[in-house]
């Protein structure tokens, strides 16, 4: 296939990276000479795509490190590195946030431009780093000596198939590949197109090892990707096995496709929400919607803990013999998040079977028929059980149960939802959701789930 009209269309022009260019040797500049007017030991440098041009049209976030030599205190970093992150964003005329990760730094929005000062340790191998974050002038330098221009196309060929398909990105939110490790394939692979045939059969526990360092045995996770940088590491860590196997889904059906093309850009539909909320209700469920307001925390907290809330809240339900057909969480991220649930039935009857003893058992037998009286004991198989009332026969009713102050502890609950969940949650219609532009777009991916890998 001719890729030329598609790279046209997710590479940066060149005017484009002219001003990316521009703009990071401008706060590169700045940053290095006042570490060396005020006698700074530091060195200043661009990390990440932008300076692996490797970043897809649009999304040329410029990623600054500052790099202090490895007998300099944590703390002497921190303070230095922020003070040098505020410095440079006030003399740009920036507007800045702190952010943490192993460590704090700074996101500026400059010009337009979203501008990360990462201060970090000098390393020049895996083995001396200090934190997450010290690798990646290593990722990058690595990157830029492996890729040619012809690879840095084919890595962007594949961050945007990826990303129509639903599988790019490291954060928990998605739980995709990182760009770094969309690199490390066409460094493996050479193309595009190779990466996606070996990609169908690839299996659990699939190895890369560009170094042949030797160390996969160490790592248990569906991909294992060695870091040429830090054998100690795998890169592919953070990506989930459903967002391995929706890749290579994907993979299988672009290469059987006659609409290849398709794949490199959004899906073109239009939500019809009564088209929408009638699917759903062919379906023949009953559908319970939780909607309840969230607290500010980073995207990086939030999700996870979404995601723990939701599978904790199910695995209780189901518990109590509530089938809950399928789950999943939504969120605008500023004000509310829905939790979504799909029973084959929200209701049972009024009665289970309270299991006992085998018959064989005299002494236990005898204690549960005293317990429960004989009269309302009887024999399935060769079990003694009674009939119990069920304490819950609405799953409604047994979800407001969970959702209380004496009770939330019954499910594993983001510790910074709590609070806000018993405050605030709300039973939502079907149609309420669908009111809302971020909620009819979960309804149609939870009502269509497989629409992105396939075309």
């Amino acid at each position: 296939m001719d890729y030329e009209q598609i790279l046209n269309d997710i590479k940066p022009t060149s005017d484009e990276q002219h001003q990316i260019d521009e703009m990071s040797s401008k706060l590169v500049s700045y940053l290095q000479k006042t570490c060396d007017d005020e006698g700074i030991d530091a060195k200043v440098t661009i990390v990440g795509s932008v300076a692996k041009h490797t970043a897809l049209k649009g999304k040329s976030d410029i990623d600054i490190f500052i790099a202090f030599p490895l007998d300099v205190s944590k703390d002497t970093l921190k303070k230095k590195g922020l003070y040098l992150a505020h410095k440079c964003n006030d003399a740009f005329g920036g507007e800045a946030s702190h952010h943490f990760a192993s460590h704090p730094y700074v996101t500026s929005d400059i010009d337009g431009y979203e501008v990360d000062f990462v201060p970090c340790y000098a390393i020049e191998m895996g083995e001396q780093i200090r934190s997450a974050v010290d690798r990646t002038i290593l990722h990058t330098r690595y990157v830029k000596e492996k890729l040619s221009s012809e690879g840095c196309d084919e890595v962007l060929l594949l961050k945007k198939f990826m990303d129509m398909t639903g599988t790019y990105g490291s954060e928990f939110k998605v739980g995709g590949f990182a760009g770094y490790l969309c690199e490390l394939l066409i460094i493996k692979y050479g193309t595009f197109e190779e990466t996606l045939k070996q990609a169908c059969s690839w299996k659990y526990g699939q190895v890369i090892d560009l170094e042949e360092y030797g160390t996969a045995g160490n790592f248990k996770d569906p991909l294992i990707v060695i870091d040429p940088t830090d054998k100690n590491r795998n890169v592919g860590a953070a990506l989930r096995l459903n967002k391995m196997s929706e890749f290579i889904q994907s993979a299988r059906n672009y290469l059987s496709s006659d609409n290849k093309r398709d794949y490199f850009y959004p899906l073109s539909k239009s939500l019809d929400k009564t088209e929408i909320l009638d699917e759903l209700k062919k379906r023949g469920s009953d559908f319970i919607a939780i909607r309840f307001a969230i607290p500010e925390m980073p995207l990086d907290t939030l999700h996870p803990q979404l995601k723990t809330t939701t599978g904790s809240l199910i695995e209780k339900i189901n518990g109590n013999e509530f089938n809950v057909f399928k789950g999943d969480y939504s969120s605008d991220e500023k004000n509310s998040a829905v939790i979504l649930l799909e029973l084959a039935s929200s209701k049972l009857n009024s009665v289970k079977i309270n299991q006992g003893p085998k018959v064989y058992i005299d002494r236990a037998c005898r204690n549960f028929a005293s317990k429960y009286g004989s009269e309302n004991c009887f024999v399935i198989d060769d079990y003694l059980v009674h009939l119990q009332k069920r304490e819950f026969s609405d799953a409604l009713k047994f979800i407001e149960y969970i959702l209380t102050p004496e009770h939330i502890r019954l499910i594993k609950i983001g510790k910074n939802l709590r609070k806000t969940i018993v405050e605030t949650y709300e039973f939502v219609s079907l149609e309420e959701l669908a009111d809302d532009d971020v909620y009819i777009h979960f309804l149609d991916d939870f009502l269509n789930p497989g629409q992105y890998i396939v075309r």
